[in-house]
């Protein structure tokens, strides 16, 4: 597993997927649980997503994010 740069917390990780323009046009996201887990923590994630209205499915290694 490869060294996170110094400058990417996870406040700034998770707002620019949260905020990418697929996100901002009520689209749908799919990441992978172990950069979510290794990045922010699943339940930082899933709290930032309640607190956005987007809703989200596992799906094998995958969380597919529903960002209506």
């Amino acid at each position: 597993m490869s060294a996170l740069p110094d400058y990417l917390t996870p406040e700034l990780w998770l707002d620019s997927v949260l905020s990418c323009v697929e996100a901002r046009k009520g689209g749908v996201l799919k990441r992978q649980i172990r950069d979510i887990e290794r990045l922010v923590g699943r339940a930082a994630f899933l709290a930032e997503l309640d607190r956005r209205g987007f809703q989200a499915v596992e799906n094998g290694r995958h969380f597919v994010i529903f960002c209506n």
